[in-house]
């Protein structure tokens, strides 16, 4: 593992990474040190996803009021270095104020300045200037850095909000991961802070879960309105002796708006103080129905029961693979190169993909592009000859995932491929990760060849070794490796029919 202080270090540092392995993506997690588990989780995260996974270590004066906690704030730069090593960090960046140029007064920066809607609400309201200073630092570091995905937690839940605006609005080419809120065993949200607090304030900050499990139950009840979901919340903070409420608000967790009836999604956040720490928690509440994720390695039969899945459920099939040969097919039909990798960032960026439920059950999932029914046309021999091809441009991998979570936003639906639970659909409500042993799989593939007829087969060893050498190249992958998600049910399915995998996954699900 490196360690660097200065930016043009950092610099050569990316300069290298990039010319020793073409295409590599690039993983960063800005943390402000005295790292916990919280923390580890973002470096797994970013581990899993990323050929190379960059930490910075700074503790940014600029999002710190006058009266607030910066020359106390916890720091343990050797510990923190050891947790980094130990989750297989490559590279960390630890840079002076002066390094990074925030060391003049904050009146002389040129400083990035998000917009009052997000900024000035629930911890802006006591903390003016914070926002400011983290987009600051944070625009610096992408900068610098110029990572494919950056990782944050789902604890800041208005700074992510934040976060993804600024990237939105100034269309910086990153991609935001946010990552569940670890906790400790008793459900404190784990944080820097807590260690400003005494055997008996930590009892105390209990409250703060507690009070959210309040609002989960009355939700899980049916409840939608607002203020009825934050009454338990209130009334449970007002009561617990030591504890100064700030906060307990119900908002649209991308807009950050009031809402009064919570119809699809809702952020209920809170932040009190105790004793000297400021905490914050928070949990999303979602109406919707639910997203499968289903991964898991070539052979597994995850399009199959997938589609039986979805069939079972009432839920949508959404298949991926039908997208990119949609956009196979419209570059063939524009007569565009589907090797032309700017030909493809453009089309990919400026079409529609729509999916509709089978004309008969079980059939074909009936799909469009731009308006035109594509369904059958991107079945052709033609269309498939080029659709590994479209794929493998990044640009149309973005823009297609997009629309799956775009799709997804509302939920009910059923999705499979190597990252769907890990990249694009995080959030899923239930994670498969579908596997059998190579050899299971490389029997299965043998048998469905004999059954469509083929001659001329691979003999069974030799077809197990090409499935393990498959499965070693999908998982070491520079960009959207084969992962299990952290929170994913594992299913071998050595000795079982496609119909006992789909009771097991639709009996998970109810």
């Amino acid at each position: 593992m490196q360690v660097v202080k200065t930016v043009a270090a950092l610099r050569c540092a990316m300069e290298l990474f990039r010319s020793s392995a073409a295409g590599i993506a690039i993983g960063l997690a800005p943390t402000m040190g005295a790292l916990h588990e919280g923390h580890r989780s973002l470096m797994t995260r970013a581990r899993s996803q990323c050929g190379r996974v960059v930490v910075s270590i700074f503790v940014n004066p600029l999002q710190f009021g006058p009266q607030e906690d910066l020359e106390r704030y916890p720091r343990n730069l050797a510990a923190d270095l050891a947790l980094c090593e130990a989750a297989g960090v490559d590279l960390v960046f630890v840079p002076t104020p002066a390094a990074l140029g925030v060391a003049a007064d904050r009146a002389e920066l040129t400083q990035v300045v998000p917009p009052d809607g997000l900024a000035n609400v629930l911890c802006g309201r006591s903390r003016p200037g914070h926002f400011q200073g983290v987009t600051t630092i944070v625009t610096k570091l992408l900068n610098v850095v110029q990572p494919d995905l950056a990782f944050f937690g789902q604890k800041d839940a208005q700074q992510v909000a934040i976060l993804r605006r600024l990237v939105a609005d100034l269309n910086l080419p990153v991609e935001l991961i946010t990552c569940p809120i670890v906790r400790e065993s008793d459900g404190l949200a784990l944080s820097s802070r807590n260690q400003y607090l005494s055997a008996p304030e930590r009892q105390q900050a209990l409250a703060i879960f507690q009070s959210l499990q309040g609002a989960i139950a009355q939700f899980q009840a049916g409840e939608r309105s607002a203020a009825a979901l934050l009454e338990p919340v209130r009334s449970t903070l007002s009561q617990a002796p030591g504890l100064n409420l700030d906060y307990a608000e119900l908002v649209d967790p991308d807009s950050l708006t009031p809402l009064q009836t919570l119809e699809q999604a809702g952020l209920l956040a809170v932040a009190a103080q105790v004793g000297s720490a400021r905490l914050i928690d928070n949990v999303i509440l979602q109406t919707r129905r639910p997203i499968v994720a289903i991964d898991g390695p070539a052979g597994a039969g995850k399009s199959t029961v997938t589609r039986r899945v979805a069939q079972q459920l009432g839920l949508l099939y959404l298949d991926t693979g039908a997208m990119y040969r949609s956009v196979a097919w419209l570059a063939l039909d524009r007569g565009l190169d589907p090797a032309d990798r700017l030909a493809m960032a453009e089309l990919s960026a400026d079409c529609t993909i729509r999916f509709g439920e089978p004309v008969t059950p079980g059939g074909e999932q009936r799909v469009w592009i731009n308006g035109q029914e594509v369904t059958s046309l991107i079945r052709t021999p033609t269309v498939t000859a080029q659709v590994s091809v479209v794929a493998a441009h990044p640009e149309v991998r973005r823009a297609l995932v997009a629309q799956q979570r775009a799709i997804g936003r509302c939920g009910g639906l059923v999705a499979e491929g190597r990252d769907i639970g890990t990249h694009v659909f995080p959030e899923a409500e239930v994670k498969i990760f579908l596997t059998a042993t190579p050899r299971e799989r490389a029997k299965r593939r043998l048998q469905d060849w004999r059954d469509r007829g083929q001659t001329d087969l691979p003999d069974l060893d030799s077809l197990e070794a090409a499935i393990t050498e498959r499965d070693d190249q999908d998982s070491n992958r520079a960009v959207a490796p084969m992962v299990k998600a952290i929170d994913a049910w594992e299913l071998i399915t050595d000795g079982m029919t496609i119909e006992q995998v789909v009771q097991a996954i639709v009996a998970r699900v109810s």
